[in-house]
């Protein structure tokens, strides 16, 4: 049983950092489809994130909010929403496998895959769920603090970000321990 674990969401200045969890069937006709998340377009991208909802063996789906990103710092933050996503998995994987260079502190076996999402299926799979999730979250924000323009960059900081974040100040889904909100907190204040 191989889990394959990815994150969304580290580099934005809001929202939480979401990571995902999965171990797929080997009966999965999507076997060798699935794709970085950020290299499937977002149509595409629902409908295999509902597809591995029906057909994966086990997933979940964490984050690790925002004040636990300040509190923590945004690695150790997402060490722990990996961590609780592989430990809230219904089965247990005999190994994992993490995009990137560096695994949470586990129970199982786990081991680091540079370019993972690109590379292994499972965490290729594990990219597009906690990108739908996160994107959705994103959304919803949006709808209460429009002023942002969430929808459009996801908490990244575009152009249009950095504008409203230094004419309205950061709001409550904005990450204070990062220096572009905090500088923002100094003109506002």
């Amino acid at each position: 049983m191989l889990a394959g674990v990815d994150e969304v969401g580290r580099g934005p200045l809001a929202g939480p950092v979401v990571t995902a969890a999965v171990i797929l069937s080997p009966d999965d006709p999507l076997l060798g489809q699935y794709r970085d998340s950020k290299r499937v377009a977002a149509k595409k991208r629902l409908r295999l994130y509902h597809h591995l909802r029906r057909h994966a063996l086990a997933y979940c789906v964490t984050m690790a909010s925002v004040e636990e990103i300040d509190h923590l710092n945004i690695l150790q933050a997402t060490m722990l929403s990996m961590r609780r996503s592989v430990e809230n998995l219904t089965i247990q994987p005999s190994k994992v496998l993490v995009d990137g260079n560096r695994v949470p502190d586990l129970p199982v076996l786990a081991e680091a895959v540079i370019g993972g999402d690109d590379s292994v299926q499972e965490i290729a799979a594990a990219s597009i769920m906690a990108k739908v999730v996160r994107d959705r979250l994103m959304q919803k924000i949006d709808v209460k603090f429009p002023v942002y323009g969430f929808s459009a960059h996801k908490g990244y900081g575009t152009r249009q970000h950095m504008d409203a974040l230094r004419e309205h100040g950061p709001c409550i889904w904005h990450r204070t321990s990062f220096a572009p909100v905090a500088r923002c907190l100094h003109i506002v204040a």
